[in-house]
């Protein structure tokens, strides 16, 4: 299933970040580990200062593997289906693993690619101190 996830940056760990995405050891251990980098180069920063991108999960609860990587530098502030699970061919069984190369998103994705600024140009460039507001809280919708 593909998500779209809209995060924070923990206050303090701007740094850290942008470091393990240099030193490509975001989501290090993680079965998912390229992924993280990938997510990191599309994701964008929004009007609202949260960081949203589109990653695929096979997880039966969305981000259960990659939450505890997330959560080290950001607040997940939501994470929505980005696709009908009705329709998702890896969802309801008629192609296991589909998504790591289904466009089932593309329109969203290239949405977002015009909406907002780069969220790692934005990282590097220090304008940080604006994408670690605190937010209230974590919604998870499926």
């Amino acid at each position: 299933m593909r998500y779209l996830v809209r995060a924070r940056v923990k206050p303090g760990c701007e740094g850290d970040l942008l470091r393990a995405i240099d030193d490509n050891t975001l989501g290090q251990g993680s079965v998912a580990e390229g992924e993280y980098l990938r997510n990191m180069q599309e994701a964008r920063l929004c009007a609202d200062q949260t960081a949203r991108w589109v990653e695929v999960c096979y997880c039966p609860t969305p981000l259960l593997e990659e939450r505890p990587y997330w959560e080290k530098y950001f607040e997940l502030t939501r994470v929505q289906d980005a696709h009908d699970r009705r329709k998702c061919r890896d969802e309801n069984g008629s192609e296991p693993w589909a998504c790591g190369d289904c466009d089932c998103t593309a329109r969203l994705e290239r949405k977002l690619k015009e909406s907002g600024t780069g969220f790692l140009e934005s990282l590097r460039a220090g304008r940080s101190s604006t994408l670690s507001r605190r937010s209230s809280g974590v919604r998870s919708e499926r």
